[in-house]
């Protein structure tokens, strides 16, 4: 098969590498410094059970428009940052209405997929979810990853819904990615599943930032445990908003995963460490919207937003 990955950062990259070990075709969205690696020096991609060290294709922008016709993927996947997800589909806008390839979101947060369907339309749209991996670029062309890295995927936002992409035509892509050593399920209900990551994400992301401790750290601490339970508990009480229904016992899976999985940099730590900008409007962001959208309180999620949003801008 055919994949572009828009996006080459730990997680597309990671992915895209077991794919082309498979001779699969695979084409990555990539700029600056780590572009001109990938073209120049080719893509190494290090984790426990994977080196990879070879040359792939990369492109711009404009070169990805001027050179590959849309319908030359089989399936598009979003692997970048869930703030640059409009600005891209705006960037790309024509070139992906002369298709009707799929596009996937691999990325954090619930706001994605409705942007890719505004964009695109519900057929096109896949929503689908990064489980249990830690990818970072650690130098321009490399990549360090972690963790069993597995996929969860499906039609959006369920496969019973009105013009959602049928389920019989995702079946090929999840055989592929098994046999490329992605482990890969298809979810009925996959809206339901990115909510229930959302409770890690907005439970351990914002607030490794702030302390800059790793996943293990922070659920193990007796006080900053504690916070990232009652961050998960905000995230189930918000998710109504999207007609989601998240339980105690969703909130306590999710918690007793996050604590025993590898203790790992979330990649808001990352971003922090390295100066960028923080994802926080897709993750704690998303929560304080749809709190506000509900008129309830979500005091540990507001404050540590808050806290980082002060630390971005200190004038404010």
């Amino acid at each position: 098969m055919r994949f572009l990955f828009i996006g080459a950062g730990g997680i597309g990259c990671y992915y895209g590498a077991r794919l082309q070990l498979q001779g699969h075709q695979v084409c990555y969205l990539a700029r600056g410094e780590h572009l001109q690696a990938l073209q120049q020096n080719g893509l190494q991609v290090s984790h426990p059970d994977l080196s990879f060290n070879q040359p792939v294709d990369a492109v711009d922008i404009d070169s990805l428009q001027r050179q590959y016709p849309c319908n030359s993927f089989d399936l598009i996947l979003l692997t970048l940052k869930a703030g640059a997800t409009a600005a891209i589909l705006q960037q790309l806008k024509d070139w992906l209405h002369t298709a009707e390839v799929p596009v996937l979101s691999l990325q954090n947060g619930v706001d994605n997929e409705p942007l890719i369907e505004q964009a695109l339309g519900r057929p096109r749209t896949l929503g689908g979810l990064a489980v249990r991996i830690g990818g970072h670029i650690i130098a321009p062309g490399q990549i360090e990853a972690t963790g069993p890295a597995q996929v969860v995927m499906g039609s959006w936002p369920n496969q019973s819904s009105d013009q959602a992409c049928n389920p019989s035509t995702l079946e090929p892509i999840v055989d592929v990615l098994n046999q490329a050593g992605i482990p890969t399920r298809l979810s009925a209900d996959i809206r339901h599943e990115l909510w229930r990551k959302l409770l890690i994400n907005n439970g351990v992301n914002p607030l490794s930032a702030l302390t800059r401790l790793d996943t293990r750290s922070l659920t193990s601490h007796p006080t900053y445990g504690k916070t990232v339970y009652r961050m998960m508990q905000e995230v189930a009480a918000v998710s109504v908003a999207d007609d989601v229904i998240l339980s105690k016992q969703d909130v306590d899976e999710m918690f007793e995963l996050i604590s025993s999985f590898d203790a790992i940099k979330t990649s808001m730590l990352v971003d922090k460490e390295k100066g960028r900008p923080l994802e926080l409007d897709g993750i704690s962001g998303a929560v304080l919207q749809r709190a506000v959208q509900l008129g309830i309180d979500v005091p540990n999620t507001e404050l540590v937003h808050a806290l980082l949003q002060q630390q971005e801008q200190p004038s404010l």
